[in-house]
């Protein structure tokens, strides 16, 4: 096989906390990912360019998330509210590395859902669940400079701040630098 990488499929994941569930997204989803994906102020964070259309919920909680499972690359979750079963974000794992052990992940909420910590929540269960049951070393998670929410999520989450990316991402306004945090496996120590 030399020459040849084998492609590691992402591992299934669920995981519970006190409040959430988070779990793979399937196609009963559509709508709520749907709709946090067309709230302005979650658009305004994601990086994509300002004349793109709306996100296909369906697209993106089946046909995407099972690429990108297949490819190794990561996964797309449902973020579920336990106390009344309703979807109130979405998750996503991606720019995995199996070499190096690393992941990436990256969330939305739905609006109603923001400022009750469900996002802190589900982002240490899952970084957690990611090193103890599946063996990564490191999960980062970057955020924009002025999202000021996402910071206390990485904050909350447990994830250390490492520096500034200068000019690595883009979202609606155009390019900007991304604040790369992270949360290692020996966090848990």
């Amino acid at each position: 096989m030399i020459g040849q990488v084998a492609v590691r499929r992402f591992p299934a994941l669920t995981v519970s906390t006190p409040r959430t569930e988070v779990r793979q997204l399937t196609a009963a989803d559509a709508a709520a990912a749907g709709e946090i994906f067309a709230d302005k102020l979650t658009r305004r964070w994601l990086p994509l360019p300002d004349d793109s259309g709306p996100i296909d919920g369906l697209a993106w909680c089946t046909d995407l998330a099972r690429q990108r499972r297949d490819s190794g690359e990561g996964d797309h979750y449902a973020v579920v509210r336990r106390e009344d079963n309703q979807v109130v974000g979405s998750l996503w794992t991606r720019r995995t590395d199996w070499g190096a052990r690393l992941t990436e992940i990256s969330y939305a909420m739905a609006a109603p859902a923001r400022g009750f910590g469900f996002a802190a929540e589900a982002v240490d269960a899952v970084a957690i669940a990611l090193i103890l049951e599946h063996g990564f070393q490191r999960v980062e998670l970057r955020v924009a400079p002025g999202n000021l929410a996402s910071r206390r999520v990485a904050e909350k989450a447990g994830f250390s701040y490492e520096g500034l990316l200068r000019n690595a991402g883009f979202v609606s306004g155009g390019r900007v630098d991304l604040e790369l945090w992270s949360f290692v496996a020996a966090d848990l120590r």
